[in-house]
């Protein structure tokens, strides 16, 4: 008797943009735990009094704080259009061979135009 694999494995799979969509949007979902805990800090820091909230804020506006920032926004918005896919193929739209691989493409191109247009609205804001 030959010693086979139990399962397919990575190796035989060819990487397609659904299956990059459905691993990036477990990645952005973890991510969000992260900005959650960002938010949190953002909230104790508030209550805690000016020192701590001074504390916080040299952090966000510094080089790190905005990028991570910024990747907790494309994270956001990456997994609420990776939602909007999945919500749409279980109303039963989308998921012939064009539209499956279409919307997967718009929900990585939305998740950075939304993100980049926000923080362009903000900063033109600010």
């Amino acid at each position: 008797m030959t010693a086979r694999p139990l399962s397919p494995h990575l190796q035989i799979y060819r990487v397609t943009i659904t299956m990059a969509m459905s691993i990036a949007h477990r990645i952005s979902g973890a991510a969000l735990y992260l900005g959650v805990a960002l938010m949190a800090w953002f909230l104790i820091a508030l209550a805690r009094g000016p020192d701590a909230f001074a504390h916080f804020s040299w952090y966000i506006h510094s080089i790190v704080g905005r990028t991570v920032l910024f990747g907790f926004s494309w994270a956001l918005f990456h997994h609420m259009l990776g939602g909007v896919r999945h919500l749409l193929w279980d109303a039963g739209h989308g998921l012939d061979a064009p539209q499956r691989d279409q919307l997967a493409w718009g929900g990585l191109i939305g998740g950075f135009l939304l993100t980049i247009a926000v923080w362009a609205i903000g900063y033109w804001v600010r």
